[in-house]
């Protein structure tokens, strides 16, 4: 019989998540809210650490270089702001916490890459994230269709106040 709490962390969790390991090269697409817009962000970075892989609280931290400066990120796999996570890359390592890899810059950074199948282990059928995604870009689509509406209304505009000027013109140069 199951437990209570783990019935509730279960409903918490997504159907599918990729198996994501330490060494691997993630793209994270994150929902992120700026007021009104919703957008979706590109995070990439190696994995350094997984936490409670089972768990409905699952988190990866990824980290990176940018602009000279390491930047590490956790996210929660099962959040419903992340949208999907792509590996990218596959690296031979022996530990779950790489955290001399903070330490090290250039070639010394480098990791032994594996052979993997990319499409098998990227794909994950998860419909409601699908769903949303679809949703943002329609949201996306209307808006542009809109502001295209609109800068075709202000050029119909200006035409016609061009015609009208032309039309003056021509009176004032006929007279």
């Amino acid at each position: 019989m199951q437990s209570i709490i783990s019935k509730i962390n279960d409903s918490y969790k997504k159907p599918s998540v990729v198996d994501v390991h330490s060494g691997d090269t993630v793209k994270v697409h994150q929902k992120i809210r700026e007021g009104s817009k919703e957008r979706i962000q590109i995070f990439q970075g190696l994995v350094i650490r997984t936490d409670r892989k089972n768990s409905h609280t699952s988190r990866i931290t990824v980290r990176r270089i940018a602009s000279g400066v390491g930047v590490e990120k956790s996210f929660l796999l099962h959040s419903p702001l992340i949208v999907k996570v792509e590996i990218t890359k596959r690296s031979k390592v022996r530990r779950n916490y790489l955290s001399y890899m903070r330490s090290r810059t250039g070639k010394s950074a480098r990791m032994t890459g594996v052979e993997f199948d990319r499409e098998a282990v990227n794909t994950v059928i998860d419909s409601s994230a699908e769903d949303e995604e679809h949703k943002l870009r329609e949201q996306t689509a209307k808006e542009v269709a809109a502001k295209a509406e609109e800068k075709a209304k202000e050029e119909a505009e200006l035409a016609a106040k061009a015609a009208e000027v032309e039309a003056r013109h021509q009176e004032q140069a006929g007279s």
